[in-house]
Order: C-alpha cells, then structure tokens, then sequence
C-alpha cells in the first residue's frame, strides 16, 4: 500500500514528491501556548522544486488556506488575524473566515476561501516543534487530512475532541473549494 502522507523535507530528500501535485500542511506552533497556525496548500504540474535557505521552493501555481487556532486566554484576540504580529498572522480578516468557538473558549478559524498563488511558493523549513507533510492527492486525501486535523487540533490546540473533528470538517471544506486540480 501507497503512503498517504510523509514529512515533507524527507520526501524531497528521498526524491518522493509527486510532481503531479499534492497537499502539504504546515504548522507554526506556540511553544509556550496552544496558539497554532497551520498552511495547507495543494499544488500541482510543477515545473521544478528545489531547495533554498528558508525552504523548499516550488516552481508552480497553488492554492492555499490558513487555520488558527487561539486558545481563551489569547489576549489579542480582538485584533484582525492578518494585523497580529508576524509569528501568530494569517492573511484574513474574521470576515473572510469560518470560526468555530468550542466549549472549552478556544477558536478555530478557518480560510473561508482558498488564496491562489501564482509562479511560485516556497515552504518553510520547520523549526522547533512545528512540522510540514506531503499528503499524496489520493482518492481518499480530503478524509486523511481530516483525521489530521482532527488528531492535531486536538493535541497540540487543545481543541476539544468532538469539536476538533467539527474543526476539521471547516479545513476540508476549504480545500473543497481549491481551484488548483480543476484546470
């Protein structure tokens, strides 16, 4: 059986990245709090990939949403996401995002509608405790990435379990509206 998902850097250094596309999730975790960030991207017909100092760069257009997740005792949690500071920013302002507020206080924010971008896009190698895998455009990729979230959400944001999963239904229906494999 096929894998349905690696650590990204490990699949380039293994000359596994499909170059017929693919999603990569990457996360930008909080050491000191639950506050996460995550990009998912889905790409496609790559001209070329190769390795730079911040990252692992791709020749090719994509498409792209955010998810954060901003525990209760945030304190600038009044403060649109793409104003915040660097490290806890997204592009998008509450308007353009679906959000979940779980019994426990925390919210789960999720891109409304996907970002396109165009030429290129480069990953960020992971430092720390954050991570970027390759998920495998598999029949069944949108259910794999849901029981990512899911499993992710709930560990490492302190989501509820139950409302982790409901989190994770809002990731897959963004990635529903990516344009990137309808070309």
């Amino acid at each position: 059986m096929k894998a349905k998902a690696l650590a990204l850097f490990k699949a380039y250094a293994d000359n596994m990245l499909p170059s017929d596309g693919g999603y990569i999730v990457s996360s930008f975790l909080d050491e000191s709090s639950s506050y996460a960030r995550y990009e998912v991207v889905a790409y496609s017909g790559v001209k070329t990939i190769y390795m730079t100092e911040e990252g692992l760069t791709f020749q090719t257009d994509g498409n792209k949403i955010f998810v954060l997740s901003e525990p209760p005792s945030y304190a600038h949690k009044s403060q649109e996401p793409f104003r915040r500071i660097l490290k806890e920013q997204i592009p998008h302002r509450f308007s353009e995002l679906e959000i979940l507020t779980t019994r426990n206080q925390t919210k789960v924010m999720v891109s409304k509608n996907p970002l396109m971008t165009y030429g290129t896009f480069t990953i960020l190698k992971p430092s720390g405790i954050n991570f970027s895998f390759l998920f495998f455009n598999t029949p069944d990729v949108f259910d794999t990435i849901a029981k990512f979230f899911a499993a992710t959400l709930n560990k490492e944001a302190a989501v509820p379990k139950s409302e982790a999963e409901k989190a994770s239904r809002l990731v897959v229906a963004g990635l529903e509206k990516f344009t990137i494999w309808k070309k």
